[in-house]
């Protein structure tokens, strides 16, 4: 799965009142709060501020565990007045049971909750999938391809105007549709150690992409949060991190994301 999702809201109260509302019904409860951000498991929400502008046009689809919990969350959402984005209901292009209800957050994001009957179904309240839209899906299929042996993902779907990542218990998509681009999401994947954030960094800035924090540690997060961080081609913010050892002889170095 992924580590974490982060995204940036413009009002970052207004938006934990959405997540809390849609994501309750779903059985995903709030598990931080902290002054740097908020967390319903691998999902965090972040204060939008200078240099960390907000997060626009991302989608992202929680697992529900029946389509009665896809009906509640759209329910819980447009009753407290936020914006449909897509009735609940069957989406047969995505799957022959592939059942799913969309919102809008207030940075106009849109979120889903997604119930399926597949044999290897995400579990319960972690985020199913992301789609981001991109500039060029071939330039970056090319990016995560590079990072793709590092962060435990492999190509799944891979089309012009749709290339899809998959992971352990995630996938994320690609597209290319004419629509405005996806701007400023944060994507973290699990490492197995240090070394591993290590490569990860070298072999993306090896290929010509663009640092945006060295490999080290961020004891800002917890002891022992050793990360590394790069761009991809729409300038989102990609990460590898190992949590493993408490202490290191190497300085903790700056927070980036």
């Amino acid at each position: 799965m992924f580590d974490h999702v982060t995204i940036r809201a413009s009002d970052r109260a207004a938006s934990e009142r959405f997540y809390d509302t849609v994501l309750a019904p779903v059985g995903i409860e709030r598990t931080r709060a902290s002054e740097h951000d908020a967390a319903w498991s691998e999902f965090s929400l972040a204060q939008a501020m200078g240099e960390k502008p907000v997060t626009r046009r991302v989608h992202v689809a929680f697992a529900a565990p029946s389509r009665a919990h896809v009906d509640e969350f759209w329910r819980a959402g447009t009753e407290a007045g936020y914006r449909d984005d897509g009735a609940p209901g069957p989406r047969t292009v995505y799957g022959p049971d592939y059942y799913g209800g969309f919102l809008l957050d207030p940075d106009a994001n849109s979120v889903e909750a997604v119930h399926t009957e597949r044999d290897d179904p995400v579990p319960d309240g972690r985020v199913d999938h992301l789609w981001i839209r991109v500039r060029d899906t071939a330039a970056s299929k090319r990016f995560y391809t590079t990072i793709a042996p590092y962060a435990g993902l492999e190509l799944g779907v891979d089309q012009p105007s749709h290339v899809q990542f998959k992971g352990a218990d995630h996938s994320f998509s690609l597209i290319d549709d004419e629509r405005p681009l996806t701007e400023h999401v944060h994507m973290a994947f699990p490492a197995q150690d240090d070394a591993t954030v290590r490569a990860f960094h070298a072999a993306a800035l090896a290929a010509g992409y663009e640092d945006h924090g060295g490999p080290g540690e961020r004891s800002v997060y917890h002891p022992g949060y050793y990360a590394a961080f790069v761009l991809d081609p729409d300038g989102n913010n990609i990460e590898a991190v190992y949590h493993g050892k408490a202490t290191r002889s190497a300085p903790s170095v700056k927070v980036t994301f």
